[in-house]
């Protein structure tokens, strides 16, 4: 009888702790299906990226030879605010990028917050550059790529 009790708590603990785990991992995974907000923000996204791009570009100046690839699923929107009130058209959008080059080389990670408001009024009011380009996490084939030595 003591032997199937200590099973029985065994199992509870066991399936206590997958399914911690489980939850865990499933916060910081990639949406898996499409749905309405999903899309918005794809269309957001691609909306931002040339802006984006553009200051990448100045930013990675130093550091590449040439400008950095920035591609729509390497963005991620981390927050979206309005800033005049309920239905109100004036947005702060804040997105977290990793920008590329070659085979999808990670070359940093940087954040922008952008203001937009009717119209095609897009204005960049801040910009972070959380991580730039580690020669070591280059393969030796692509360190041309790099200005630094």
């Amino acid at each position: 009888m003591r032997n199937k009790w200590v099973i029985v708590y065994v199992l509870i603990i066991a399936s206590l702790v997958t399914w911690q785990i489980s939850c865990a991992a499933s916060a910081h995974t990639k949406p898996e299906k499409d749905s309405k907000e999903l899309k918005i923000q794809d269309m957001l996204v691609l909306f931002l990226l040339p802006y984006m791009k553009d200051k990448l570009s100045e930013v990675y100046s130093t550091d590449l030879k040439g400008a950095p690839d920035l591609y729509p699923y390497f963005i991620d929107v981390k927050q979206v605010d309005r800033l005049n009130g309920f239905r109100g058209f004036e947005f702060q959008i804040t997105l977290e990028a990793t920008p590329t080059v070659g085979p999808h080389i990670a070359v940093g990670d940087d954040l922008f917050t952008f203001e937009v408001k009717s119209g095609v009024d897009v204005k960049l009011v801040k910009f972070e550059h959380l991580k730039g380009p580690n020669k070591k996490d280059f393969p030796p084939n692509y360190q041309d790529l790099l200005t630094i030595q």
